[in-house]
């Protein structure tokens, strides 16, 4: 068995746990998915910090520039990126995926006031640890925020390529998709951004980024066990972090 083969194994019941949880049987009104959106774009926002920290340290962004020896890993995060900061909307319009995502919010009737907040303190006070000192939300929410960023601060690329990965990707099971297919057919929502998002997410995802990432995590724990150790520790708390929000936002709408 090879080294990521037995990271998958070892992640695979706490990886299942969250795919199978019973949040999302519970969203089944606007009034719950609503609550679910606006702490979930917290999660949808910090992911792309984690691949633009992997996109820091594995390319060159710096003036003048200089070759990065990561070559294989540098083009792999700038593909992901490309699609995760430019993709395109249902009109075709250049947007990332946390804008998709906004939309989305804006289009069933969700609040999009505390993110937008945030992302203006982030822009004034140029810290994530002062931004996130000066806003309302959830200690849970913050707690997994606080999570991502003590990982991105390891400055370990292949602890944040565990996370990003494991911890992010792949992680929205087609039952969410259906659940909110039934609520738009109802017309309880109109909700063709969401699922635009949704299946685009599902859609890349799978044929392009876990591709991807996993050849990431490959070349940067090569054969250094201890790296491998480090990323599968990394990973399983990131999907107990996860598991911990979706804990929480299920108490929320009971």
């Amino acid at each position: 068995m090879s080294y990521i083969q037995n990271l998958e194994k070892n992640l695979s019941s706490t990886r299942k746990s969250l795919i199978n949880h019973s949040l999302y049987s519970k969203l089944d009104s606007k009034q719950k998915l609503v609550e679910f959106m606006e702490n979930h774009v917290f999660a949808v926002w910090d992911f792309m910090s984690l691949i633009k920290a992997l996109q820091r340290n594995l390319t060159c962004i710096e003036v003048p520039w200089i070759p990065n020896k990561n070559r294989l890993a540098g083009r792999l995060v700038n593909e992901i990126v490309l699609a995760e900061e430019s993709d395109v909307d249902l009109n075709g319009n250049p947007k990332s995926h946390f804008e998709l995502y906004l939309e989305s919010m804006i289009q069933i009737g969700a609040s999009t006031k505390k993110i937008e907040d945030f992302i203006f303190k982030i822009k004034t006070l140029k810290s994530y640890n002062k931004s996130i000192d000066n806003i309302n939300i959830s200690p849970v929410v913050k707690e997994f925020m606080d999570f991502t960023f003590n990982i991105i601060n390891t400055n370990k690329n292949h602890v944040i390529a565990s996370v990003f990965t494991f911890g992010r990707e792949d992680l929205i099971p087609d039952m969410f998709i259906e659940i909110v297919k039934k609520l738009s057919i109802n017309d309880e929502i109109k909700a063709d951004h969401l699922i635009y998002y949704l299946e685009r997410h599902i859609e890349i995802d799978a044929d392009e980024h876990g591709p991807m990432a996993l050849k990431m995590i490959e070349k940067l724990c090569g054969e250094d066990e201890i790296k491998w150790k480090e990323a599968e520790i990394a990973s399983k708390k990131a999907l107990e972090m996860r598991i911990k929000l979706w804990n929480y936002i299920e108490n929320k709408i009971n």
